[in-house]
């Protein structure tokens, strides 16, 4: 027989986070810890239903027909609105054009997909690069170089402080070619969890109107970062107000718990509603050719919970919740490894925000705490928080002693 048509295919490289989850269920230890996955868990370790899907879980499905290629119109709008913020010019103009995706890595694609086809914005042939932030969420390169687009970086994080490289994103958004795409995370950045401060957003709105960028916001967390839903859209807020055109890919996966139920949103800020007919065609066009139409449980699910007042309120309230357990995890985790004198300065923890945490651990160190403690972290360093519980801080915490004790002339961070 002839050989298969597939013998050159060389094997893929595992993915770096679920390549290192695959590793811990392979992990025959009892005693072991997961810190890859950017999934919420409760103080016992176990993952989390929110008490308000529950409860809209009860409710019979009226049917389980197709819905349309844009998704939910209720949902759709309610999405926009909780991003942009109901009285937003933008969606009271009717210049906001929004359909429903497979969670927010489906946004992104179906986003990069559009902007490939359609954004020339000079008279060269060359398309503009995408600009991701340097470290980013590892799919963000993979996504819009699908796509076709070509993927460059600009400085974000200084591994000096822990925290965001300011005057070195400002000074590459100045310097890369006008019209560029942008990624933005619009809060608790991954994976890092530094976000720029009130001062520095405008800065960079600042730049972006000036050189002529074109923002994508990516926003995972809103109102699991902070606990308010308001606080975390203050950035895209801010720059959908100053009138500029923009996309934004959101995802309900954290903020909902509905991971597996694939529930985002791609909203596009139009300059003028005369656009709008078009551009919805052409998104249409490609989910279509993509995945016909998206699925339908989860967004019913966060529709009713988005446009039921009391539904809303039980929502924000177990966001509190959530947000407040994380960041209780950062102050135990802080505190014990200030009481164990841990060399170095680890107050970059309680300064961070959201589910990630950039330790400022080395590739050597990690590996250590994997073999040794059987803790399992992404090599870069990034540890989710939410992986934490109370009676797993002080193990974590021994873990990076005895790591940056064995290793403390090799730290990846001077800010350890």
């Amino acid at each position: 027989m002839a050989a298969s048509y597939w013998s050159h295919v060389p094997a893929a490289p595992p993915d770096s986070i679920l390549g290192i989850a695959s590793l811990y269920r392979k992990d025959p230890e009892k005693n072991k810890l997961n810190l890859s996955v950017g999934a919420y868990r409760d103080d016992h370790g176990n993952p989390t239903v929110l008490r308000v899907v529950r409860k809209v879980e009860q409710e019979p499905a009226s049917d389980h027909e197709y819905i349309p290629m844009a998704g939910i119109p209720s949902f759709c709008q309610a999405a926009a609105e909780l991003i942009l913020g109901g009285k937003a010019k933008s969606i009271i103009e009717k210049r906001v054009v929004t359909v429903q995706s497979l969670s927010g890595t489906g946004a992104l694609r179906v986003g990069a997909e559009f902007l490939y086809q359609f954004y020339h914005p000079t008279a060269t042939t060359e398309k503009p690069h995408v600009y991701i932030p340097r470290p980013s969420w590892g799919n963000h390169r993979k996504v819009f170089q699908s796509a076709g687009l070509k993927v460059a970086e600009y400085r974000y994080f200084d591994s000096s402080t822990c925290d965001v490289d300011g005057k070195g994103l400002i000074e590459d958004l100045k310097n890369i070619p006008c019209h560029s795409i942008i990624v933005l995370h619009a809060c608790a950045h991954n994976p890092t969890g530094a976000d720029p401060s009130e001062e520095l957003w405008k800065q960079i709105l600042q730049v972006v109107i000036q050189k002529h960028h074109l923002v994508f916001f990516d926003s995972a967390y809103q109102g699991f970062a902070s606990g308010d839903l308001e606080k975390d859209a203050f950035a895209v807020r801010m720059f959908e107000q100053s009138g500029i055109e923009m996309l934004v890919a959101q995802s309900f996966a954290k903020n909902m718990g509905l991971y597996g139920e694939r529930v985002g949103a791609l909203s596009f800020v139009c300059k003028d509603s005369s656009v709008v007919s078009c551009v919805q065609s052409q998104l249409e066009t490609i989910i279509r050719s993509m995945y016909s139409s998206p699925p339908a449980n989860g967004a019913r699910i966060a529709s009713r919970i988005l446009n039921d007042p009391v539904l809303l309120g039980e929502w924000k309230q177990e966001l509190l919740e959530m947000s407040g357990r994380i960041q209780e995890m950062r102050k135990m985790l802080y505190e014990e490894l200030v009481s164990r004198k841990t060399p170095g300065n680890w107050s970059h923890i309680t300064k961070q925000i959201g589910m990630f945490s950039f330790t400022g651990l080395n590739v050597e160190q990690v590996r250590y705490l994997r073999e040794k403690y059987h803790i399992y972290m992404t090599e870069d360093g990034r540890a989710s928080m939410a992986g934490l519980s109370r009676e797993t801080v002080s193990m974590f915490a021994d873990g990076i002693h005895d790591a940056v004790v064995q290793f403390s002339l090799r730290t990846a961070s001077s800010c350890l």
